[in-house]
């Protein structure tokens, strides 16, 4: 037992212990939840102990004793991992508790114990709950019965152990207990039981006219055995037929079928049926979309489609459910078959047939009986038969690949295996599949082995191979995939040079000699041709076995072809000639006669040029094209056959003729403007010189030269075009960037971009808000018509709200509240700023009036006040200035009627109403005759507005005991009222009216007037009862009153300014209408989540860094308003009392982690989708009288319960479950659960904050297998869960937190197969429901203002965009939220932001080449899921998994279009670190999309100027970023040829070559993107826009203030590095670059690895270059020109050498200075060796830089010795220039130096050698040996000095020469290292290796060193690097940690 035990498995064990002890979890989490997986069954029991235990102890103990009974009887030898130690610890905790629950038992023995412990359950929980219609005590009451049957169990087994019989009363209540638990399951979104149907969601008249249609199963014919349910519908039978997985699949699919059809019947019909009846036209709807792909493929294919419809009109309704029920319970158990359309098609095609002849009743020729499955029928034969042998296929591909090392050509991805169903030979694989068909066959190495080890001879290497397409790695992809763009941009240049060399100007091609010898490009085009012919045939070699016969005669026609072209083309262009020039002379003579016959050539051409000419025209005319493309008659297939192969994507894919229009346009312009810049600038001015260095003859060269007689210096010429024709093919990349600037510019002006950006421009444009408001977010009552044309686009004006629109401004003021109580929820805003921002919900029905929200309105009245003070009656010129300003006026009456309102509510008695009423009349009087001012005297209204705020504050507060007060001030009013302002003579007739009217005489007037308000019924004091409507009056006026300063910095935290601009911005758009909630598309959220931050503990929170500072330290300071505001809102007054509770705790983390890029924040965001759809839907539904009361729907969920589910609020959260759902995938939590990972609690808490969220992961179960062994295996499910609800929140029980399981789905093997994310994304895909799916990323984040237009942005899936089809895809703008971290976290926001907003608006539109990048793009999730999902996942190749999903797309037809009125929160990587292993796995990508089918078929199947869209969007950018570095390359090492050859010297003279103009053009651009211009012009176009052109200007500035060409230069160098080194090499991997916030400082020997090959290697190399270029050419040359031309070179130099250490924290601090030198010598000096991680040690880490290598292939072999031989020229050329070898020019030189060398490295290896043997025995020998040799070497050097006058200046030169042969020697060493190692020399190697590495980080650390000796260089670092608040936190942190320690100290003492 032992041996098989998991007690040698220490891991769990050592978990589980920690479990123990871990206080916070306590035992009880421990218990239930932490159980070994093969032991799973016991979990619920042992939840259900912790859940009775506070009630009934010994209930727990027994029932925990009941689950060690049954883990010892699932796993009786303890063989599953972890068992062992699991059950000896809950054995130990049986023991502890077994004595003390004795003691606490009530009856007698445990059996009556549990009897009764069971009646008390189950009166308690199921009676009292038994008719729940609520959906909360829906999951109670699910709960009860889980834990009564458990109960019941364990209540059995005690009864056999005591031998007791079960009382009859118990057996009858767990027969209704047992029914109702088969009933009540877990469910995710409908409730299908029949208890249920009184739930909201299931009373929508859809919902259940779907259920219905579904369980119509007249006529279906079920197996015999079979025995049928209560409510069975036609997926049961489809279950019952082919054998899905009962449970989960079908229950899975079920909902999502009923939702999808509900949700399109009821976009179909808009007003609300009763008589539930599923309509045909949302069947045939959901139908059309779900079949597209598979009809299209039978059309393909040429077979009938199976979906066949009766003819019985009553039937086809059923017909139709089945065959979309079978297409999903396919799709949802396919696992990794998802990725593979076709195949799934194929799987269909047979299933629908079979389903076909069963309905059909046909029998089988066979048997005679009725036809049945072929696979049958029994419970998951579905998976074992048909899913798990393709699965295998797919799992051994995968092997193949050894994790993406093996050669792509060597190994079947999922494109392959797919592809295989798109020929009809894929129906050889037969239905039942055939086991022996070749689709399952592995590679002829794989089948040698055979099982019984017999080495069969094996027949025939059996394996299909890799189909259509091989990927392998090589530049000469970048040439077959965009050929057309390359050959027309060489044809270019050659026609330029042509025309520039004979003749000035490009008119004279008009010259018959000079067209005529410009007509030579078509010889070149077809030489270009074969090339492309013959290159095709190699790169496709690899797939030929599964190659079609027409397909390989095509390849070989095309090369024949193009062969023959190549003879015709230059023969007949010879004959055009009377005497032609050169090499056509040579031809003429060949082929003899001397007539000159130009029609030939002519005739030739047209015939060459035939097949372009019919591209063109059908290029102008994309209708056709696209008929022909999907056409399937031979003889238009013929023709295409010819264009190119037949393919199942990429036909069809051509826009609208507008559309094509606008792109050409654009190209069009673009080309020309680059070719005339091209001609003027670079070819024309070098023409000359050319042409004069060809003539000079030099003849005294500085070294030994092979070829002295070599023509026209040809060297030099090569030498000097060379970078020009760099720069020409790169340069276009540049006019892009400039273009894209301009016309994104252009097209975001007109998509009214950046017209709100401030908050001044908010306040001018307020009152056209409300009306924007309601015109977009609220659905129209009856659709107006939309205004088209340019006068739309121009202006968009909204009517402005009346003031007796009482609905509208209501609607607006719970849109608007929300929005901003949203912001005080994210302490964006503090309490005032919040009340400034509100606007009233209780639309006051006395006031006529607009109420705006009081930041408007702010100070107006104080200032109004002075304004009537100061008028000097003069009326109609106050009344025009308080008008002159719309707010003023407005809160001038505002105040006035509220004032009038309030004294009317409060004054009760008659006679001071009637005093009240008579001032109040004349006062109006007045007004109306406007002679208030002249009237009255005003200046004594301030002393008014001082008792009236008073009285305000009364009111305020509203106590008993201001009664006597707010008497005194209503006199005090009245007095001023009457004395003041009315004065005197107006008081008489005033009291004299009241007495009169009251018929009292002769009374003292005044008495009288002074008992006014006094007696006790007089005024209303306090207010009772207080309503919010009145609360909410009282505080605006307070507000309106009181607030003197202008609130014109609210809101004053930045974030919240530009979330408010832009949302307001967006609803001056153009955005459709926005449907009712009801009637809108549904969608889905998905977020693939691994093992991120899910919630930052206080531990991590707290945790110093080794400046001392915490994450919560550096957040205070980077967020200090947000800290403030938080403070504010959990009513605390510093950290400390934070820690006082744990619900303040808990607060905290949650504000830390909603700053930071954790799961909780985006969780919060993606579920303000549902808050909004809430909102809304309660909007749509509520009657106005509710409206117009200010009912806040915040108060939904507190309303009463006594309507039950019926309630508004259960009908807008029905609604909102329809339409929305959103899924994580966090693919590890069941492994996190089990080993009680904190970030599984976290998951839990996240579920249990939000019911609605749903958590989908892959589990890993370990089961005994069902034969007789009993071995225990992995199985894998993908499982659903969420959390099951804790008991009601009115009883004082506390519940406990766990999820419970919806849906558990058993896959055919481990999921993760490919690449992770993608894998992750498909298994949870299935568990998404809707139209729609939101693919939304772990770092994203959204906003409730955003969240509120979802439903208007989906509608855009339902009108065409450009004409032609509706878009698939629908692309958000992002906003990059990480950017106020440091400066290099602002540089890649900017230049992301400009990425996601300028960059891909324009490739939307007019490029019409938008692919998906990354996240929050929402699909239309059908056209998706039947088309491989929403990403590609083959290991390695598909490592930029996003774009994949967009090539997809648009390969199939489908549309990616750009919205900008949305966007979403998105985090970027903060730390230079970072950054750069971003875009190294970003480049690694583009370099594996480069060798990818879908860039090949796109760069092919797009018309041309669609093709260099898509060329310079994707893989160009990379490849011109290579293409300048290289720029620099050719420069350099053209310029090393000709000072080391002496040529430059000799042609110094030559004015042109010296002043080269276009030489320093191309360089010039080359810099241009070096620096980072590319990015910057975008950028400052982008920030221009949105936030004002100085603004823009400013940022720019600053930026090259904190060093942003620094960074670009070197993330340049990261691009090309990565993306050069994938092409040859391969080596591509997904970098996890942990996007926390950077504060650290890192090591000097973490960036020497990080940068050491990709920066430092190649910035030493250029660095010598110049060194070089600058000692030999000095001569001749002035300084200033060399400084010219090289100081971008220099530039980069220092920057790929220093920019780490530059960026780093505390980069230039002695302290760590020392540290890190200290740490690099450790690390050089450790030995490597098996399991030493390269971060321990060099040798680890430079075996694992070379591994590349190993997986490179023989190209790649050769292509790497290839580029290392460059680095001996430099000691070709020095030699000769050594003060020793002036004289002498022979070849022996050389030879002599290359003995020098041996003889060093002969020498390292003696010493080592000897080092090795002698140093133990021979010390002393050994030291002499070394003295001698040290001796030898320093009379060598004085020899040198003395006899042939070596200077110091020739040592330097010597080391320049031998140092870069060293480093040549070691490249070619390790590519080679096989047979080096078996020479024995690795060792050695490896020393030099090791020497070389030292000198370099000598080389760097030593300027870094010296820096760090002045203090203020570490002061500029972090100034620059960090924003001031945090360069001051830092400084402060030192003095405060260093007060900190003393405290620690003293404390300990």
């Amino acid at each position: 037992m032992s041996s098989s035990g998991g007690g040698s498995d220490p891991p769990p064990q050592r978990r589980l212990m920690r479990t123990q002890t871990a206080g916070n979890l306590g035992e009880t989490a421990f218990d239930s939840e932490i159980v070994p997986s093969s032991l799973v069954e016991i979990a619920p029991i042992l939840r259900v102990a912790n859940e009775v235990e506070k009630q009934n102890p010994r209930v727990a103990y027994l029932c925990r004793f009941y689950a060690f009974e049954k883990a010892h009887r699932l796993d009786p030898t303890s063989s599953g991992r972890g068992v062992r130690q699991f059950k000896t610890a809950l054995l130990q905790r049986l023991e502890r508790e077994n004595d003390p629950t004795l003691m606490g038992r009530v009856k007698k023995s445990d059996a009556r114990e549990m009897q009764s412990f069971y009646q008390h359950y189950y009166k308690k929980y199921i009676q009292a709950l038994q008719n729940a219609a609520d959906k909360a005590d829906r999951a109670q009451l699910t709960k009860a019965y889980q834990t009564a049957n458990v109960l019941f169990e364990v209540l059995k087994a005690v009864n056999q152990t005591q031998s007791m019989e079960v009382d009859r009363e118990i057996l009858e209540t767990h027969d209704k207990v047992a029914e109702k638990t088969e009933i009540y399951v877990p469910y995710n979104i409908l409730p299908l039981d029949p208890d249920s149907a009184n739930q909201a969601i299931m009373r929508y008249p859809e919902i259940q006219a779907a259920v219905l249609a579904l369980r119509n199963t007249r006529g279906l014919p079920w197996p015999k055995d079979y025995k049928k349910k209560k409510d069975e519908d036609i997926l049961d039978w489809l279950q019952a037929m082919f054998g899905f997985q009962q449970k989960d699949n079908v229950a899975n699919q079920r909902e999502h079928l009923i939702l999808l059809l509900a949700n399109v019947h009821i976009r179909q019909f808009p007003k609300p049926d009763q008589q539930p009846k599923l309509d045909d036209r949302a069947l045939k709807d959901v139908m059309k979309k779900l079949f597209k792909n598979y009809k299209k493929w039978c059309t393909y294919l040429d077979r009938k489609s199976s979906l066949w419809l009766p003819t019985i009109q009553q039937e086809v309704q059923q017909r139709k459910l089945l065959y979309m029920g079978l297409y999903l319970l396919i799709w949802g158990e396919a696992a990794n078959l998802r990725f593979m359309p076709e195949c799934l098609c194929y799987i269909y095609h047979h299933m629908a047939f079979e389903l076909y002849g069963m309905l059909a009743g046909n029998v089988s020729p066979m048997t005679g009986e009725n036809v049945k499955p072929a696979y049958g029928g029994e419970e998951e034969a579905f998976l074992r038969k048909v899913i798990t042998p393709i699965y295998e296929v797919i799992a051994k591909e995968a092997d193949r690949s050894k994790k993406g090392k093996s050669k792509h050509s060597e190994w079947r991805n999922y494109d392959d295996l797919n592809e295989y169903f798109w020929s009809v030979d894929c129906f050889r694989l037969g239905w039942p599949m055939r086991a022996d068909a070749d689709f399952f066959c592995l590679p002829a190495e794989q089948l040698r082995f055979d099982k019984n080890g017999e080495n069969k001879p094996v027949i025939r290497d059996r394996w299909v191979g890799k189909v259509n397409f091989v990927e392998i790695r090589s530049f000469w992809h970048i040439f077959r995939s965009f050929d057309r763009m390359w050959i027309f941009f060489i044809l270019c240049l050659q026609a330029m040079i042509i025309v520039a060399w004979n003749a000035s100007e490009p008119s004279a091609i008009f010259d018959p000699d000079v067209f005529k010898k410009a007509l030579s490009i078509f010889i070149t085009a077809s030489i270009l041709k074969l090339g492309q012919a013959v290159l095709d045939v190699i790169l496709s070699w690899k797939a030929r076995q599964s190659m079609s016969l027409h397909v390989k005669l095509r390849y070989i026609l095309k090369v024949l072809s193009a062969a023959a072209w190549v003879v015709v083309l230059p023969v007949t262009y010879a004959y055009t000639w009377e005497n032609p020039p050169g090499f056509a002379q040579t031809i003429k003579n060949w082929f003899g006669g001397n007539a000159k016959s130009p029609s030939l050539f002519i005739l030739a051409l047209v015939i060459y040029l035939s097949p372009n000419m019919l591209a063109a025209v059908l290029f102008l005319f994309p209708v056709i094209r696209r008929i022909l493309e999907r056409s399937n008659y031979k003889i238009v297939m013929l023709m295409m056959w010819w264009s190119q192969p037949r393919l199942y994507v990429g036909r069809a894919m051509h826009e609208s003729a507008f559309s094509l229009f606008k792109y050409t346009m654009f190209w069009v312009l673009l080309v020309i403007t680059k070719l005339a810049f091209s001609y003027y600038i670079e070819i024309k001015p070098l023409v000359g010189p050319t042409k004069d260095i060809m003539q000079i003859k030099i003849s005294d060269y500085k070294w030994h030269e092979f070829f002295p007689r070599a023509r026209n210096n040809i060297g030099v010429v090569i030498a000097l075009w060379a970078p020009i024709i760099c720069v020409y093919f790169m340069d276009a990349q540049i006019w892009y960037a400039i273009f894209s600037t301009l016309f994104g510019g252009i097209y975001g002006a007109f998509r009214r971009l950046g017209e709100i950006r401030t908050l001044g421009m908010l306040r001018s444009r307020f009152q056209s808000l409300p009306g924007a408001f309601n015109t977009c977010l609220i659905p129209l009552e009856k659709s107006e018509p939309k205004r088209k044309g340019l006068k739309a686009t121009l202006s968009r004006k909204f009517e402005e709200i009346r003031s007796n629109k009482g609905k509208e401004a209501a609607q607006f003021a719970q849109l608007w509240n929300e929005i901003i109580t949203s912001f005080r929820g994210e302490d964006l805003i503090s309490d005032r700023e919040m009340h400034l921002l509100v606007v009233p919900y209780c639309a006051d029905r006395a006031l006529d009036l607009i109420q705006w929200p009081p930041f408007l309105l702010a100070s107006k009245i104080p200032i109004a006040l002075d304004m009537a003070k100061d008028s000097n009656g003069k009326d109609r010129e106050l009344k025009k200035r308080i008008d002159a300003d719309c707010y003023m006026s407005c809160a001038v009456r505002e105040c006035y009627a509220s004032f009038k309102s309030i004294i009317n509510i409060m004054v009760q008695g008659n006679r001071e109403k009637e005093v009240i009423e008579y001032i109040f009349s004349e006062v109006e009087k007045h007004i109306e005759a406007v002679d208030l001012v002249t009237e009255y005297k005003i200046s004594a209204l301030p002393s008014l507005y001082e008792h009236f705020v008073k009285l305000m504050k009364c009111l305020l507060e509203n106590k008993q005991e201001d009664r006597d007060q707010v008497v005194i001030l209503f006199q005090d009013m009245l007095e001023v009222v009457t004395r003041d302002i009315m004065m005197e003579d107006h008081i008489s007739s005033l009291l004299d009216s009241i007495h009169g009217g009251s018929g009292h005489e002769g009374m003292t007037p005044l008495d009288q007037q002074h008992q006014l308000f006094a007696s006790s019924g007089a005024i209303k004091f306090p207010i009772e009862p207080v309503t919010e409507a009145w609360k909410e009056k009282i505080k605006r006026l307070d507000l309106l009153l009181t607030v003197k300063e202008s609130a014109m910095d609210v809101p004053s935290n930045l974030e919240a300014r530009r979330r408010i601009s832009f949302f307001s911005n967006s609803l001056f758009m153009d955005m459709p209408p926005a449907p009712k909630v009801r009637n809108m598309l549904s969608f889905s959220a998905l977020t693939p989540y691994y093992t991120e931050e899910v919630l930052f503990s206080l531990g991590d929170l707290e945790l110093l860094n080794e400046d001392g500072v915490s994450i919560l330290f550096y957040l205070q300071k980077i967020f200090p308003d947000e800290w403030t505001n938080f403070l504010e809102r959990v009513n605390c007054k510093s950290e400390e009392e934070l820690k006082r509770s744990e619900e303040l705790e808990e607060e905290l983390r949650l504000w830390a982690s909603y700053r930071g890029q954790t799961l909780t924040r985006t969780v919060r965001g993606m579920m303000y989708y549902r808050k909004a759809l809430e909102l809304q839907a309660f909007l749509d539904m509520a009657k106005d009288e509710v409206l117009m009361e200010g009912y806040k729907a915040i108060e939904l969920n507190a309303e009463d319960h006594s309507q039950g589910e019926r309630s508004l609020g259960a009908q807008c959260q029905a609604v909102a479950d329809m339409k929305f759902t959103y899924v994580v995938s966090c693919q590890q939590y069941g492994i996190q659960k089990r080993s009680a990972d904190q970030r599984a609690q976290d998951i839990l808490r996240l579920m249990t904050t939000y019911p609605s969220l749903r958590v989908a992961y892959i589990d890993e179960v370990e089961e005994a297998s069902k034969d007789r062994s009993k071995k225990i295996q992995k199985v894998y499910y993908s499982v659903l869960v969420k959390a099951a609800l804790p008991k009601s929140s009115g009883s004082s029980e506390p519940g406990q937190n766990l999820d419970q399981v919806i849906y558990k789905i058993k896959l055919p093997g481990p999921a993760i197969l490919g690449e992770g994310k993608p894998e992750n994304q498909n298994h949870a895909i299935i568990f998404t429901r809707g139209e729609g799916l939101q693919t939304i990323d772990m770092n994203q984040d959204n906003y409730m203002e955003e969240a509120l237009k979802m439903r208007n942005l989906l509608q855009e899936f339902l009108k065409k965009h450009g004409g032609v089809r509706y878009p698939t895809i629908l692309g958000l703008r992002e906003h990059i939220f990480t950017g106020s971290v440091s400066s290099l976290a602002w540089f890649m926001s900017n230049q992301e932001t400009s990425f996601v907003t300028i960059g891909q608006r324009l490739l939307a539109n007019p490029l019409k080449v938008r692919f998906h990048y990354g996240h929050p793009d929402v699909f239309d999730r059908l056209f998706h899921l039947t088309r491989g999902g929403v990403s590609k996942a083959s290991k390695v190749i598909n490592l930029s998994e996003d774009i994949f999903a967009g090539f997809n797309s648009t390969l199939r037809e489908g549309n990616v279009t750009h919205h900008e009125y949305i966007q979403v929160g998105k985090g970027r990587d903060v730390g230079l670190n970072q950054i750069s292993m971003f875009e190294a796995k970003i480049a690694n990508g583009n370099g594996e999309q480069t060798v990818s089918r879908d860039i090949y078929r796109l760069g092919h199947r797009f018309d041309f100027f669609r093709m260099l869209s898509c060329y310079f969007t994707t893989v160009g950018f990379y490849f011109s970023t290579l293409i300048t570095v290289l720029t620099v390359y050719v420069f350099l090492y053209g310029r090393l040829y000709l000072v080391l050859s002496g040529l430059e010297e000799g042609l110094s003279n030559e004015r042109a070559f010296r002043n080269n103009k276009p030489l320093q053009v191309a360089l010039a651009s080359q810099s241009f993107v070096q620096i980072g211009f590319l990015m910057a012009l975008p950028m400052l176009m982008e920030i221009g826009l949105e936030r004002g052109f100085r603004t823009a200007l400013s940022e720019f500035v600053l930026m090259q203030l904190q060093l942003a060409p620094v960074f670009f230069t070197f993330s340049l160098g990261t691009k090309t590095h990565y993306y050069g080194r994938t092409l040859l090499h391969g080596g591509a991997k997904y970098r996890a670059t942990g996007r926390g916030f950077v504060v650290f400082h890192a090591k000097f020997a973490e960036n020497y690895r990080l940068y050491s090959r990709s920066h430092f290697v190649k910035g030493i190399e250029l660095m010598i270059l110049l060194i070089v270029y600058e000692i030999f050419g000095q001569p001749y040359r002035s300084a200033v020109a060399y400084v010219l031309i090289t100081v971008s070179m220099w530039f980069m130099v220092g920057t790929w050498l220093f920019a780490p250490f530059l960026f780093n924290p505390s980069g230039f601090e002695w302290q760590k200075i020392v540290d890190d030198w200290t740490d690099w010598n450790k690390w050089i000096s450790n030995r490597g060796g098996i399991g030493v991680l390269p971060e321990k040690s060099w040798e680890s880490w430079w075996e694992e830089e070379q591994e590349h290598l190993r997986h490179s292939g023989m190209r790649g072999i050769i292509a790497e010795i290839l580029l290392a031989l460059r680095f001996f020229i430099y000691q070709y050329g020095l030699v000769y220039h050594l003060t020793i070898t002036k004289h002498t020019r022979s070849f022996l030189v050389y030879g002599v130096s290359w003995l020098v060398i041996f003889l060093i490295l002969f020498v390292m290896k003696t010493v080592s050698v000897g080092r090795r043997r002698f140093s133990a025995n021979f010390q002393l020998v050994f030291r002499l040996i070394k003295g001698l040799i040290f001796l030898t070497f320093v009379s060598i050097i004085v020899t040198l000095v003395a006899l042939p006058h070596m200077t110091v200046l020739d040592i330097f030169i010597c080391i320049l020469a031998f140092m870069p042969t060293g480093w040549g020697l070691l490249l070619i060493a390790q590519a080679l290292k096989p047979a080096v190692h078996r020479a024995g020399f690795w060792g050695s190697i490896q020393t030099l290796a090791r020497g070389y590495e030292i000198v370099m980080g000598l080389l760097l650390f030593t300027p870094v060193a010296f820096l760090a000796w002045f203090p203020f260089v570490s002061e500029f670092q972090t100034r620059m690097l960090f924003n001031q608040a945090f360069s001051r936190g830092l400084q402060i942190s030192r003095i405060l940690g260093g007060q900190r320690k003393d405290r620690s100290s003293r404390h300990k003492d």
